[in-house]
């Protein structure tokens, strides 16, 4: 039974996150429901990470295992045609080697979080960035978010609901950037906690408004207590845009 790797990407607005429920839309139904119509085949996918509802995805990896070996141009073709109704689009597809994983194999997650920074509201990208009127300072977040990169205990930047095994993470990239109107915050890491990227943008997005300083952005890590993180940012403009896998980007 043949492996495939699709490469996706999705608008997370029409989605009740990526994960496939019984009674809500999702990026895994849609999917599935592609490759069912395709092949006739019911199967579950697997994926390189389970976005909430309302993230976007510029480069998701999930895997397919077709009972048949069709070509990968056509497996690409045949699902971005039973997609067209859909926010999800296949960019790439190949056969994976022996052993690959989607989730299991990945060394590397990269995550995007958008900041519209201007008086004016969007309104190309509503629902895909997340407005803030005041006037941000990129280099003093880009400064704080020093303090988060390499291994600690994340807890305060975990969601309540999370379901990892520790809260101890190892992160590998924190960098903020002014890019036009908008404040890019990208972030890279083996693997997150549950709502952690979202977390650590609204307590950074504290100190690009100068209500928080780099020294309590410091502090909120140390206090291990998830009560010290600072607002939560909005689903909106956050963005997977990449999973890297070994020997491969």
């Amino acid at each position: 039974m043949p492996r495939y790797r699709l490469t996706i990407e999705y608008d997370g607005r029409p989605y009740n996150g990526f994960q496939a429920q019984a009674s809500q839309p999702s990026v895994q139904g849609a999917i599935e429901a592609a490759v069912k119509a395709f092949t006739g085949q019911q199967i579950r996918i697997a994926a390189a990470g389970r976005t909430d509802t309302g993230v976007h995805a510029t480069a998701q990896v999930v895997q397919v295992d077709l009972e048949r070996d069709w070509p990968a141009q056509t497996v690409m073709n045949a699902l971005n045609a039973h997609l067209m109704r859909e926010a999800v689009s296949v960019l790439d597809c190949a056969v994976a080697p022996e052993g690959w994983h989607a989730r299991f194999s990945a060394k590397e997650r990269r995550y995007l979080y958008r900041i519209l920074n201007r008086p004016a509201p969007p309104a190309l990208d509503q629902g895909k960035v997340w407005h803030m009127k005041k006037a941000m300072d990129a280099a003093a977040m880009h400064a704080a978010a020093q303090a988060l990169v390499g291994l600690h205990d994340f807890t305060t930047f975990r969601d309540m609901a999370c379901q990892s095994k520790s809260p101890v993470k190892t992160l590998d990239v924190a960098r903020v950037s002014r890019v036009g109107d908008e404040v890019h915050l990208v972030f890279e890491a083996r693997s997150f906690l549950h709502r952690q990227v979202r977390s650590m943008t609204g307590t950074l997005a504290e100190v690009g408004v100068g209500r928080w300083t780099a020294q309590d952005v410091r502090d909120a890590l140390e206090a291990k207590d998830r009560t010290a993180c600072g607002p939560v940012a909005p689903a909106d403009g956050l963005y997977l845009t990449g999973v890297g896998y070994e020997g491969q980007g």
